[in-house]
């Protein structure tokens, strides 16, 4: 297993990280705790969360997730040293308001979501603490136009990596990162916290796959350039890119078929660069799926591969397909099909 060391953060993490997403959801804390071990077992040491987990969100299962891995650490405490865990605070959405009447990130918020995480992770730190998006509106989540601007926003990011860089002082963290961030928001932190000599964004988690590269626009550059680790997560654009809907091979509890409103993968466009990636995968003796993952591991910006699985034999399989080296003449391939359908799932 390759490890990498996410900018001044002090710690190294592996290449593949274990997505947790789906435990207390698709998967039971039965299942969630034999994929933990055996990600132990073949070296992995990085694993992600968040407060707002499982998805999709929802007021049964939030913290489901959290709950689940603290659960594995107190029946095995020895293990927690040995593990990178990274989680999120929930930011600004009406869809999330269950969580908490005040979705900012203000130093109150902040804390107590910090705290709250702590407490269902049975853990006296989190490593690599994130803002699972930003606080002002603008294009995420799937919107590449920036079509409104937020003037309603206040900019407080001299506030916010004040607060993070406290909770770092009585090491209730060892770092924090971005998630669904803008090159805009990225380097504002980056500059914020130099200007005022403090620990700046170590990471940013984005989505990244085939049918997904919008990273590359403009935070794949700032990422080589101001050493910030990538974290790509769904890399498999929600088991679309594992080409079992073309096969006919999908359940009805798979997650594009039992999750109607995560649609960010279903469109036509999607569907059709799926099945060109498909054919190219079995031209060159690949499934589709180690197409798509050793794709992405194969970037030189991405710091980790986020895996998030439903079942073992699924996480087996994803972590063999990382491994896999993709030659020049199927990169060159890869191209020519992104060129000729780019990225229609943003």
């Amino acid at each position: 297993m390759e490890f990498r060391r996410l900018s001044n953060a002090g710690f190294e993490v592996s290449q593949i990280c274990l997505g947790t997403m789906t435990f207390g959801e698709q998967t039971s804390q039965e299942e969630g705790h034999r994929q933990i071990a055996y990600a132990r077992e073949v070296g992995i040491n990085f694993m992600d969360t968040a407060e707002m987990y499982s998805v999709p969100g929802r007021k049964e299962t939030q913290g489901s997730t959290e709950t689940i891995i603290g659960n594995w650490f107190a029946l095995h405490p020895e293990q927690r040293k040995e593990w990178v865990i990274a989680s999120k605070v929930t930011g600004p959405s009406p869809l999330f308001g269950y969580i908490s009447p005040d979705l900012t990130f203000s130093p109150k918020r902040l804390e107590s979501a910090l705290e709250g995480s702590l407490k269902r992770l049975k853990t006296d730190y989190i490593d690599l603490y994130q803002l699972h998006w930003p606080e002002r509106k603008t294009n995420y989540f799937g919107v590449l136009g920036y079509s409104a601007h937020d003037h309603v926003w206040v900019d407080n990011f001299d506030e916010v990596i004040d607060t993070l860089n406290s909770f770092i002082g009585k090491g209730k963290i060892r770092a924090w990162g971005l998630s669904n961030e803008t090159p805009w928001g990225v380097l504002r932190c980056q500059t914020k916290a130099k200007l005022d000599k403090m620990i700046g964004p170590v990471s940013i988690q984005n989505p990244y796959n085939l049918l997904n590269r919008t990273f590359e626009i403009g935070l794949a550059e700032i990422c080589l350039r101001e050493n910030i680790g990538m974290l790509a997560y769904s890399p498999l654009a929600f088991g679309l890119l594992t080409g079992k809907y073309h096969l006919k091979l999908d359940k009805t509890t798979d997650r594009i078929n039992q999750f109607s409103r995560l649609a960010r993968y279903n469109g036509q466009r999607s569907h059709s660069a799926t099945a060109s990636y498909l054919e190219l995968a079995k031209l060159n003796g690949l499934s589709l799926t180690e197409l798509a993952l050793s794709f992405v591991a194969s970037r030189p910006f991405v710091s980790s591969t986020i895996l998030g699985a439903t079942t073992l034999d699924q996480l087996k399989e994803d972590i063999g397909a990382c491994n896999i080296v993709l030659s020049e003449e199927i990169l060159e391939q890869l191209e020519q099909v992104h060129n000729q359908n780019p990225n229609p799932a943003p």
